[in-house]
């Protein structure tokens, strides 16, 4: 039985601000390779109940890994979820060593679910899908900054984006070749690319940040992607539902997928259109569109069927 230790851990580019429960005991490391492992045998020793890290959009992952393999329990949850449990206990103020605080509390209070030791085959895929979105979010932006050149400027930001589009292109063939390696994956992106507007980009990020895909039902998959809506009543008042958390990166990727899905899926499009028939906003049905869609990859990895528009129209439209 572990002791009932609690640990926060507040991660910036440089630092790492830690605090434990019940003791009170905190201190802070640079955010560095040696400073990791120091820190991993450390926490060895305590031997936490969990530990608990923010996504900070990457800068949490050497800590995050090290403590994983050394065979810790570690939950890497979303800030906003842990801003509104500060706020929920009265702590407004904000900074690191508090926030480390508040995150080993949120641990003891939330208890959340720890993150499995990815294989690194996994990790692999997940961090070439993360540098394939960092290569489209350069392109993009040179290509705007295009706009505003003439002459020699200009011709450099084209030489720069025709490096940066050779680069994501092999990106996109070291994602290729490894799902194809990996039996499991190569049956999964089959399934999934037999959907219309299903493309290559979506079935590298679905296998690399939805493993979930095909255990859960439909209800289940759709919250945790952050595409099924809450309500937001209180009395006779009834407010507008929202979509809240889940994984950010992956609505984008669906929602690009749905955009073509209006052009070259039926299922989407009928359902599009008849949304919009009865005065949905178009943003709103769009959102409705991506969790339908959704439902259908779901469905379709269950079972390990490949689309048809039979299977399409049962699974989205119930």
């Amino acid at each position: 039985m572990k002791n009932s230790v609690w640990v926060g851990i507040d991660v910036s580019k440089d630092r790492l601000d830690v605090a434990m429960r019940p003791s009170g005991e905190a201190c802070s490391e640079a955010n560095t390779e040696a400073a990791i492992k120091t820190l991993t045998k450390k926490l060895k020793q305590v031997q936490p109940q969990l530990i608990v890290l923010e996504a900070t959009g990457g800068h949490e992952y050497g800590v995050a890994y090290s403590l994983m393999i050394a065979g810790l329990q570690v939950a890497v949850v979303n800030p906003r979820q842990v801003r509104d449990f500060a706020r929920a206990i009265g702590k407004l103020a904000k900074t690191d060593p508090i926030d480390a605080r508040t995150l080993a509390h949120f641990a003891e209070a939330v208890q959340p679910t720890p993150r499995p030791i990815p294989d690194p085959a996994t990790e692999e895929l997940s961090q070439l899908v993360t540098r394939h979105r960092q290569l489209i979010e350069m392109i993009v932006a040179e290509r705007n900054r295009g706009l505003s050149f003439r002459g020699a400027a200009r011709r450099d930001i084209e030489v720069t984006t025709r490096f940066l589009r050779t680069r994501l292109k092999q990106i996109d063939q070291r994602l290729k070749e490894l799902i194809e390696v990996q039996e499991e994956w190569k049956h999964k992106a089959e399934l999934l690319a037999s959907v219309p507007a299903v493309g290559p980009v979506l079935v590298s990020t679905v296998i690399a940040e939805l493993p979930e895909l095909g255990q859960l039902n439909r209800k289940q998959v759709a919250a945790l992607v952050g595409v099924a809506p809450f309500n937001n009543d209180s009395g006779q008042m009834r407010g507008k539902r929202r979509i809240w958390g889940g994984r950010a990166h992956l609505r984008s990727v669906l929602y690009m997928a749905v955009v073509a899905g209006l052009r070259f899926n039926p299922i989407i499009r009928e359902y599009y259109q008849r949304l919009r028939k009865t005065g949905k906003p178009a943003k709103v049905s769009l959102v409705a569109c991506m969790r339908k869609l959704l439902v259908i990859l779901n469905a379709i990895v269950k079972s390990g069927q490949h689309w048809n528009l039979c299977l399409g129209a049962h699974e989205g439209g119930r």
